[in-house]
């Protein structure tokens, strides 16, 4: 994620959003925040970690990576003295934290921008069971499980049995994109 910025830079792309490979992207979602913000502007947008800032030698916000986060293009541009290749490895073995921690550091501590803070990114950290599921395809990420409780899951219902699609990403899939070839087809209006 972080290591293809500079690539991300050289082309003209307006957003830098970092998700890890276990979360489902609601992309109608994703694109209707985005569009509430203009990418030339500084905007760092995502879940903080825990709700918690973080104190190193000044107190700053990250938004974690297991939900995923947002970074205009015009504040990817102002972290570049930071956040390139090699500096970014130097900054974060400065201050001894992972990289999401590291890109927050660089933006609320050194470029004094701060982290907007939104609720739509979801990572396996929360009771995901908590989320109402109609809310569920209005949400950004959804992630799933946990070290401690693997059934940490959205409560949705749909063509798919739990042993089928432990993480609920199939049927995320199939409400949003029911036309998908593999998913289950309506049958007198419902779903079986």
């Amino acid at each position: 994620g972080v290591l293809h910025r500079d690539k991300f830079l050289s082309v003209c792309c307006r957003w830098f959003c970092h998700v890890d490979d276990d979360n489902y992207v609601i992309l109608p979602s994703l694109l209707k925040l985005l569009s509430s913000y203009h990418h030339s502007q500084d905007v760092y947008l995502g879940r903080p970690m825990m709700d918690r800032s973080v104190m190193v030698s000044v107190r700053f916000w990250f938004a974690t990576g297991g939900a995923g986060f947002c970074i205009s293009r015009g504040l990817a541009l102002k972290m570049s003295p930071w956040a390139s290749l090699g500096n970014f490895i130097s900054t974060a073995e400065k201050i001894r934290l992972p990289d999401d921690c590291t890109i927050g550091y660089i933006i609320e501590a050194l470029l004094e921008v701060t982290l907007t803070h939104t609720h739509l990114f979801h990572s396996h950290l929360e009771n995901l069971q908590k989320l109402p599921t109609d809310t569920v395809l209005d949400q950004v990420t959804l992630s799933y499980g946990g070290f401690e409780n693997t059934r940490n899951v959205v409560g949705l219902v749909g063509g798919f049995s739990l042993t089928e699609d432990p993480t609920r990403f199939k049927t995320v899939h199939c409400l949003l994109y029911p036309d998908t070839y593999w998913c289950p087809k309506l049958k007198g209006g419902h779903r079986h």
